[in-house]
C-alpha cells in the first residue's frame, strides 16, 4: 500500500522518536511504502526539502513555528500550515501514486488540505483524532465559548470530521465524547485506535548501582525520583508542579525531575530559582538514548492534566512510563479516562488535579511504600497486551485490505 502521511510533527531520527515515527517506520517495516509529509518549524530549517529518513521519503516543509511559542504565533503559523503544505506537496509529489492519506489533528485547519489531497491522489484519508479543539481552549480559557475565534474554529473541526473517512480515537471515553459532541457522524467511520509504542522486550532493564545519568546531573542515588517528560504547556497545569516542589523542597528522600520543553517551563526554572529548591531540575534537551536511560533510572512517572479539562485526554507519556516498567502517578481532571487504564493495568495511582492536598499525600504514601515498583512491571505487561505499534498496523491494515476490495 502506498501512504501519504500529513504531519505537524515527525521529529529526525537524531532528535527523537515519538508514537508518530514508531507508527511511519512500522508501517514501512511492515512491506508498505511510506511518504512523509511534514510541517517543519522555521527555527529549525529554513528551506523546504525531501531526503530519506527512517528508510523512507520524508518532505519536510516549512511553514513556521508551531510548538513552543505564543498563542498568537501558533494561530498564526496554524492558518499558514494547509497553504504552505500544499504548495510544497504540489512540488515535491507530484505524479506519485498514493493509496491512502492518514493525518492527525490539531490543527483542525488542515481539513481543505486533507480534502484537497484526497481529490488529487484519489484515495481515502485517516484521522488520527489527538486532541479535540477548539473545546480544550475553550476549558483553559484561551479561547472564549461562542465567540468569533470559536464559532471559526468550529467550523473548521466540523469540516475535518466530515473531510476524513475513518476517524481514530485515542480511547472510549475520546470516542464517546465525539460522538456525543457530533451526532451527526456517521458511527461505522469511527473507531478506536489508541496510542501505541514499539515495545522492547528489554527496555526495563537498568544497572541501579550504575546510575549514570543521576551522576552526572547530581540526582541524589537514594532519592526518590519523580520524572515529568514532555511538553509543559497550559495544558499540563505546570502551576501544580511548581506549588508541589516548594512544599516537598525540604525533602530529601524526594527528586523532581522535569526534561521537556513548552510555553510554561520557565515558571518550573523560575520556582527552582526562586525558592532554592535543591531536590528539583528542569532539563530542556535530551537525546533520545539519554532520554531513556533517565526513565530507566528515575521511580515513578508523573502525568499532569489541568482540572478543567472537559474533554477526555489520553497524553501518550504514559506509554514511555509503562515501556520502562515505571509505576505511574496521573494527577489528571476526572474527565481523562487515564484513571480507568491505571485501575485496570494496576500500573500506578491516579489523583485528581483539583486536590492539591490529595496530591501531596499521595507523593508522601507511594515513597513509603517498598513495593510500588511492582505497579511498573505491571504496567510494562499492559502495555504488551493493548498498546504495542502492531496494533496499530493492524487496523490500518484492515482499512487498506478493505480499500482495495472495494477498488
Amino acid at each position: 500500500m502506498n501512504i501519504l502521511y500529513i504531519a505537524t510533527s515527525f521529529p529526525e531520527p537524531t532528535k527523537g522518536a515519538t508514537i508518530y515515527t514508531d507508527l511511519a517506520e512500522a508501517l514501512h517495516e511492515a512491506g508498505h511504502d511510506i511518504t512523509v509529509a511534514v510541517s517543519e518549524q522555521t527555527r529549525n530549517k529554513r528551506y523546504t526539502e525531501m531526503k530519506k529518513e527512517r528508510g523512507f521519503d520524508v518532505l519536510r516543509i516549512v511553514t513556521g513555528n508551531y510548538y513552543d511559542v505564543s498563542f498568537i504565533e501558533k494561530g498564526i503559523t496554524t492558518l499558514k500550515i494547509p497553504v504552505m503544505m500544499r504548495i510544497g506537496i504540489k512540488k515535491y509529489l507530484r505524479g506519485r501514486k498514493f493509496d491512502f492519506i492518514l493525518f492527525e489533528s490539531p490543527p483542525v485547519t488542515n481539513a481543505g488540505l486533507i480534502a484537497w489531497a484526497k481529490k488529487q491522489f484519489n484515495c481515502p484519508a485517516y484521522l488520527m483524532l489527538k486532541d479535540i479543539f477548539p473545546q480544550n481552549a475553550v476549558d483553559l480559557g484561551i479561547i472564549k465559548n461562542n465567540s468569533i475565534l470559536f464559532r471559526y474554529f468550529t467550523s473548521k473541526e466540523k469540516k475535518l470530521y466530515k473531510t476524513a473517512d475513518y476517524i481514530g480515537c485515542m480511547s472510549y471515553a475520546n470516542k464517546n465524547y465525539l460522538l456525543s459532541s457530533n451526532t451527526w457522524l456517521d458511527l461505522s467511520k469511527v473507531e478506536i485506535f489508541p496510542n501505541t509504542i514499539k515495545a522492547d522486550s528489554n527496555a526495563s532493564n537498568v544497572y541501579r548501582e550504575d546510575f549514570l545519568m543521576r551522576k552526572r546531573y547530581s540526582i541524589p542515588t537514594k532519592a526518590c525520583v519523580f520524572l515529568f517528560g514532555g511538553n509543559m504547556g497550559r495544558p499540563q497545569s505546570i502551576e501544580l508542579l511548581c506549588k508541589a516542589i516548594k512544599e516537598f523542597k525540604d525533602n530529601i528522600g524526594i527528586y523532581f525531575l522535569f526534561v521537556g520543553r513548552g510555553t510554561e517551563r520557565h515558571k518550573l526554572k523560575d520556582t527552582i530559582r526562586k525558592y532554592n529548591v535543591t531536590n528539583a531540575l528542569l532539563i530542556e534537551n535530551l537525546p533520545r538514548d539519554e532520554y531513556e536511560q533517565i526513565i530507566k533510572e528515575c521511580d515513578v512517572g508523573l502525568i499532569v492534566l489541568d482540572p478543567r479539562f472537559t474533554i477526555p485526554n489520553f497524553p501518550s507519556r504514559i506509554l514511555s512510563y509503562m515501556k520502562y516498567a515505571k509505576p505511574v502517578l496521573a494527577v489528571t481532571d476526572k474527565f481523562s479516562d487515564l484513571r480507568i487504564l491505571i485501575e485496570e493495568a494496576q500500573c500506578g495511582e491516579w489523583v485528581y488535579s483539583g486536590d492539591f492536598e490529595a496530591f501531596i499525600s499521595k507523593v508522601n504514601e507511594i515513597i513509603k511504600m517498598s513495593d510500588f515498583h511492582i505497579k511498573g512491571s505491571n504496567g510494562l505487561q499492559y502495555l504488551h497486551e493493548n498498546f504495542t505499534i502492531e496494533r496499530s498496523v493492524k487496523i490500518l491494515e484492515k482499512h487498506f485490505e478493505k480499500h482495495i476490495n472495494e477498488a
